[in-house]
C-alpha cells in the first residue's frame, strides 16, 4: 500500500527515530563498556548493551514489516544514480539492523555468556560454545557496527545536502511534526 502523502506515515517516522536513538545509544554504550576493565559495572553495562541489541532486533522486525506493507512516498526529484545509491544505502542499513544484533547474540553464545533479556527472559544460545568462534564473531560484530556508523554518516550527510543545498523537502518527509 503506497502512502498518498509526500510524508512517511507516523509509525514509519516513529520507528525511524526510535531506532536512530537506540542505535546511537547502543553503539556508544558498547564502545564505552568494551574498553572497561572486567568489573561488575562492565557486566551490567554489557547486559544493557545486549538488551538494547535485542530490542533493536525486535524494532527492526517491526520496521521491516511496516516498510514492506506500507510503501514510502515517491522519491523527490534527483538524478537516477542518487536514487539508486539512496535505495542501496537504505537496504544495506536494514541488513545491518539485523546482522549486528544477531552477530552480537551469536558472539555472546559462543563465548558462553547467557543473554537474559531484561534480567528475566533467558534467550537460547544459537551457536555452540567456542571461544575462538566467539572472538571471530566479536571482530565481525565490531566491523559491522563501524560499517553502520559509516552508512549512517552518509545517510545524514545526504539528508542534510537535500535539505540545505537542494531544498527539495526530503528531510521534511521524515521529520516529526511539520
Amino acid at each position: 500500500m503506497r502512502t498518498t502523502s509526500d510524508r512517511y506515515t507516523l509509525p514509519a517516522i516513529a520507528l525511524h527515530w526510535l531506532l536512530a536513538l537506540a542505535l546511537i545509544g547502543t553503539f556508544c554504550l558498547g564502545l564505552y563498556a568494551h574498553e572497561l576493565q572486567f568489573s561488575m559495572t562492565k557486566l551490567k553495562l554489557m547486559n544493557w548493551h545486549k538488551w538494547a541489541g535485542i530490542t533493536i532486533l525486535f524494532l527492526s522486525v517491526l520496521r521491516l514489516v511496516w516498510r514492506v506493507t506500507h510503501r514510502p512516498p515517491a522519491d523527490v526529484p534527483m538524478p537516477a544514480w542518487q536514487a539508486k545509491v539512496a535505495h542501496l544505502l537504505h537496504w544495506l542499513m536494514y541488513g545491518l539492523f539485523f546482522a549486528i544484533p544477531l552477530s552480537g547474540w551469536a558472539m555472546t553464545s559462543a563465548k558462553g555468556y547467557p543473554v537474559v533479556l531484561f534480567g528475566v527472559l533467558p534467550l537460547p544460545d544459537w551457536v555452540p560454545k567456542d571461544k575462538a568462534l566467539g572472538h571471530q564473531l566479536e571482530e565481525l560484530h565490531e566491523m559491522l557496527a563501524w560499517l553502520l556508523v559509516a552508512l549512517v554518516v552518509a545517510h545524514v550527510a545526504a539528508a542534510l545536502k537535500h535539505h540545505f543545498i537542494d531544498k527539495d523537502g526530503l528531510l521534511d518527509r521524515m521529520r516529526p511534526g511539520r
